[in-house]
Parts: C-alpha cells; sequence; structure tokens
C-alpha cells in the first residue's frame, strides 16, 4: 500500500492521526476533539482539525477499503432523506449480510435513475453479481433490477432489509452531531470516508466473547494505523 507523505505539516503525524481517528471513529465535533487533544497537552485549533480530516481522511478511507476482505453475497439495499441546505436529497446505502457498508451514494431523487446508479456502483466496485440482494417495498429497485437482468435474484419485503435500515443510525447522530450537511458533495465525501473507518472498527460485539473483542480491536487499530502510516 502506498504510505501517505505528511510533509510540509508543523504537527507530527502521530497527532494527526490521533485528531482524524477521534472524529471519524467517535460522534464529536471538530470542536471536541479539539478540546480533547488539548487535555493530552497537544494545541490545535478546530480548523486545523477540519484541515486534516478533509485532507487525509479519504486517503485513509481509501487504504482501509482495499484491505478489506471481499463482501458477503447478500446485499441489502435502502434509502433515507437528509435535508441539505433546505432541499431534500436521499442517502442511498448498501451494506451486506454482516452490516458492513458496502456503498453510500447521495442523490437528489429517489427514483429508478438513483437505484441504478447505485447498483452498477456496486457491481463495478466489487466485480460480481449477489447471490440475493434484499430491498424494501420501493419499486424503483426491481425496475433498476430489471435492466440490470438481475431480478431473479431481488427479494423485496419491508421487515426482510433492517439490517440496512439500521445501519443508517450512525449516519444519523453524525447530522445531527454536525448540525446536518452542508451540501451533497461534502456529505458524499464524509459519510465515504466514514464508512471506510466504521467498517475497519465494527465487530458485532453481542456475538463476540470479550477476548475475542479484544483480539479483533487490536487489529482495527493496527490496520488504521499501517492505512495512516507516513511515507
Amino acid at each position: 500500500m502506498k504510505k501517505i507523505s505528511y510533509a510540509g505539516y508543523r504537527s507530527p503525524p502521530e497527532i494527526i492521526h490521533q485528531a482524524i481517528w477521534l472524529y471519524l471513529r467517535f460522534t464529536l465535533s471538530f470542536r471536541d476533539v479539539e478540546d480533547l487533544l488539548a487535555e493530552l497537552g497537544i494545541s490545535v485549533s478546530y480548523e486545523t482539525v477540519r484541515r486534516w480530516v478533509n485532507h487525509f481522511g479519504p486517503m485513509i478511507a481509501a487504504d482501509l477499503r482495499k484491505r478489506r476482505p471481499k463482501p458477503f453475497t447478500t446485499w441489502h439495499l435502502d434509502e433515507i432523506y437528509l435535508k441539505i441546505d433546505g432541499r431534500m436529497v436521499y442517502l442511498w446505502r448498501a451494506v451486506d449480510a454482516e452490516g458492513e457498508v458496502l456503498d453510500v451514494l447521495v442523490q437528489p431523487k429517489r427514483n429508478k435513475h438513483a437505484a441504478l446508479k447505485l447498483m452498477r456502483k456496486l457491481l463495478k466496485k466489487y466485480g460480481f453479481v449477489p447471490d440475493q440482494f434484499i430491498t424494501d417495498d420501493l419499486r424503483s429497485y426491481g425496475a433498476a433490477a430489471h435492466d440490470l437482468g438481475i431480478d431473479h435474484r431481488h427479494e423485496r419485503g419491508r421487515w426482510k432489509n433492517n439490517r440496512a435500515e439500521y445501519s443508517h443510525q450512525p449516519t444519523r447522530r453524525r447530522e445531527r452531531k454536525m448540525q446536518r450537511f452542508k451540501s451533497p458533495g461534502s456529505a458524499q465525501k464524509f459519510l465515504s470516508t466514514h464508512a471506510a473507518v466504521y467498517n475497519a472498527f465494527y465487530v458485532q460485539r453481542h456475538l463476540a466473547s470479550a477476548q475475542t473483542h479484544r483480539t479483533l480491536r487490536a487489529a482495527a487499530m493496527n490496520t488504521w494505523r499501517e492505512a495512516a502510516a507516513a511515507a
């Protein structure tokens, strides 16, 4: 994996890593991260943290995505509305059977075109057709699946798609903390980055023993450090 260059930044890479990790891993504001770093004796402004996250966050996320194993072959697709700058847009999301976020897409409409765009993006990104993809009763999914010739793998049902619906909860928490997203582009950039970090640290805690949880958490931290390592 190509390492990231931190040349030109006065702060050591370790501090930059810590600030970005705090912001993306937990539901914190930039000012929250500033205060937490100050408690550790590190004096940086929240605007500096913002610049670090915007610049390095997507690069770290791209590295994390490359390190992820192949997803499960059952996919869940769903969409929720977001209010951005007084306008209603829709966040389309796909997760696999384990709840790992496969992709997110911010679209102005909730129609066949948007569903088709998400499906094509997923198929191109992962290079295979899932054994089954599950959606709610929105007809746009069926129309898009028919155009792609994969409608025989489509299963719909409101209660069958809880996996995707639950995956929106972290987004709602971040949306409230950030006092809504400022633009569709910034929402797309942040949510794509957030999804990669979420996947890296996502452990089904209720299914694992304490020892297993500690092992998986340590492995996730090692993966993060490798992805954020300086050149």
